[in-house]
């Protein structure tokens, strides 16, 4: 039987059960219904760089581990992909499986080189790392060097659906997105994801539990790399090409900022945070010169009001979890 002080942390897990999933049903029904009243294109974009922060957000909201390098997964499975796709006349689904395991080999090498490392160190450790890569594919025929990969076929999906179909397209995106959301889901309220948190919280604590913080971080350096490659490749049949922009620093920063604004350590906040920043380099498109002013004054009035994130202050409003 319950004891009393058992009872609000019961009635408490029940709300924030149940808040998580209005949550996810009213995510769910918008990605339904949006494209009948939203350009897809945009939609798959920014459901790409969705996945693309919740895997970041994997690693620093859950972790506490900050990398200034994830373009490198992000961008060096989209090539693959993309290569894959156009020179070995791959199916889609098969190009997507070559760009994430690459993803996933570049994560296991820049895990078991940073993953020793903290603060600061860490962050360098993944940036320089991702520098040097992004000079490979400056360099290298296989990129197509300033060019990228253009004209990349998309194809048809298990030889079934053809993926130039904007609404199949879309439908598959969303599909992809939506079982790597829920994959994340599952891990951070797993017994795993409670060790994770007890590493971000105390990882001394953690190690004096008996726990090997270094294997516990590298496997989720892992999963993060491989769900950021997995959104790169899914990228890269959406616009049907690979360039350096995706490998660049600034797509690292651009997927900070995502996580920063929808809210830091929540489950829905990416999603929010990657739709705000693409919907404003959409929108503000017009504007010139003047998208970074608007963007800067945006994001400072973010930080003063909503310190926690857009997700993570409503949250805290309602006193629930999402």
């Amino acid at each position: 039987m319950a004891s009393a002080a058992d009872v609000p942390a019961m009635r408490f897990g029940r709300e924030t059960a149940w808040s998580l999933g209005v949550a996810a049903a009213i995510m769910v029904v918008f990605l339904i219904a949006a494209p009948f009243v939203l350009y897809p294109v945009f939609l798959e974009k920014a459901l790409c760089f969705a996945l693309f922060a919740c895997a970041f957000n994997l690693l620093i909201g859950y972790v506490g581990l900050l990398s200034f390098g994830h373009a490198l997964y992000f961008g060096w499975a989209s090539y693959l992909a993309a290569y894959a796709a156009k020179s070995w006349g791959l199916p889609p689904e098969l190009a997507i499986l070559i760009g994430t395991a690459t993803a996933a080999v570049l994560g296991v090498i820049a895990g078991g080189l940073a993953i020793r490392r903290q603060g600061i160190y860490f962050a360098m450790i993944t940036l320089a790392l991702a520098q040097m890569m992004y000079l490979v594919a400056l360099r290298v025929k296989l990129t197509g060097g300033e060019d990228g990969i253009q004209a990349v076929p998309r194809g048809r999906l298990f030889g079934v659906f053809d993926l130039n179909a904007e609404m199949t397209m879309y439908v598959f995106v969303l599909v992809v997105v939506l079982a790597g959301f829920f994959l994340i889901f599952r891990v951070i309220n797993s017994p795993f994801g409670e060790v994770l948190k007890a590493i971000r919280e105390n990882e001394q604590r953690a190690i004096s539990l008996g726990y090997n913080t270094d294997r516990y971080k590298l496997i989720a350096f892992v999963l993060s790399a491989t769900l950021a490659g997995l959104a790169g490749s899914v990228k890269a049949l959406v616009f049907q090409l690979a360039s350096l922009t995706d490998v660049h620093w600034t797509m690292s920063g651009e997927v900070i900022l995502m996580t920063l604004v929808g809210g830091l350590g929540t489950i829905f906040g990416p999603v929010v945070g990657a739709f705000v920043i693409i919907a404003m380099e959409n929108y503000l498109a017009p504007f010139g010169q003047w998208v970074l002013v608007i963007q800067g004054a945006i994001f400072v009035i973010c930080v003063l009001i909503f310190r926690r994130g857009v997700v993570g202050e409503l949250a805290n409003w309602l006193g629930v979890k999402l």
